[in-house]
């Protein structure tokens, strides 16, 4: 069985300019931002190394209506099977995938990737879905077709045919693999699908009540050595006081120091093996504030930390 990457191995950027799974214009403009906010130099700094390859190439936004209940699928198709095809080709070269979107549709082809190259290898994936959203709408239960909220439904095998079952599998995940942390706008008919599902969601009451530490010690008591750790990171899963430059801001999410706490739980198990960072939006940020934000903390995700620990 191969191992996960150590620490200090190769980190390669994938960058997915495309707003195709939004509602709002601007995500795909996020790749460059995090690059002009310096997220190779940070994690350069930290001894690793880094491997930018560039933006896919992909579909133009049509900006269509929907059909079918879908917003412009065929267009969403296309930047997933770029994003598998780029994300399987570095696991394979044992190296840590960071797919920079983009708008949240592209944890289809990322984590179905991911998926496969687990079960190959023999290891454990787990999700932690950081997001004010829990994105498990359907065709038949989104209101708005867009679908950037129906990642998580296709990854469970209840999305629409085009975009389930690329991992080899009917889903790419169960139930049981995902952790959903920061939520706090759920659709009324997704509060449903969360319960038939039995999926664990960590909501912002959750975090009031019981604290980040308590919280992440929830998610991680379980990781072990042959877990491999996907964190999918939409920049709204931040307070938009905070970071404005997301196209589906809501009020109320972690501190700046709750998602720093986060960080550095996930990054003190040892087991992080991919990551997405999506929804940055340059186009409503101020001053590239979000993006340096964003940046800030995949340093603390990558091991960035005070003391030596």
């Amino acid at each position: 069985m191969q191992s996960l990457p150590e620490p200090h191995r190769t980190v390669r950027l994938i960058g997915a300019p495309t707003d195709v799974g939004a509602s709002v214009r601007g995500a795909g403009m996020g790749p460059d931002a995090l690059r002009v906010a310096g997220l190779a130099e940070a994690l350069q700094a930290q001894a690793f190394a880094v491997v930018d390859a560039g933006n896919l190439p992909g579909p133009p936004n049509p900006w269509r209506e929907p059909v079918g209940g879908l917003r412009h699928l065929e267009a969403v198709v296309a930047w997933n099977r770029a994003v598998f095809d780029a994300v399987d080709a570095a696991l394979s070269a044992a190296e840590v995938p960071l797919v920079m979107g983009g708008d949240h549709c592209l944890a289809v082809g990322s984590i179905s990737a991911v998926a496969r190259h687990c079960r190959a290898t023999g290891h454990h994936l787990r999700v932690i879905w950081l997001d004010a959203h829990t994105d498990v709408n359907t065709p038949a239960t989104s209101p708005s077709g867009n679908l950037h909220g129906m990642p998580v439904a296709c990854l469970l095998g209840q999305g629409p045919a085009a975009l389930t079952g690329w991992s080899g599998t009917p889903a790419a995940l169960d139930a049981g693999q995902i952790d959903f942390i920061g939520i706090r706008s759920v659709d009324a008919q997704e509060r449903q699908a969360i319960r038939a599902l039995g999926l664990q969601v960590f909501d912002m009451r959750h975090l009031d009540e019981h604290g980040m530490r308590h919280t992440m010690t929830e998610v991680l008591q379980d990781v072990d050595e042959n877990t491999h750790l996907h964190v999918s990171f939409d920049l709204d899963c931040l307070d938009p006081a905070d970071a404005p430059g997301v196209g589906t801001g809501v009020r109320g999410g972690p501190t700046y120091r709750e998602m720093q706490l986060c960080m550095e739980m996930i990054a003190d198990t040892g087991r992080l093996g991919s990551l997405d960072v999506v929804e940055l939006n340059p186009a409503l940020d101020v001053r590239n504030r979000t993006a340096e934000l964003a940046v800030d903390f995949v340093r603390s995700l990558f091991g960035a930390s005070t003391l030596a620990r």
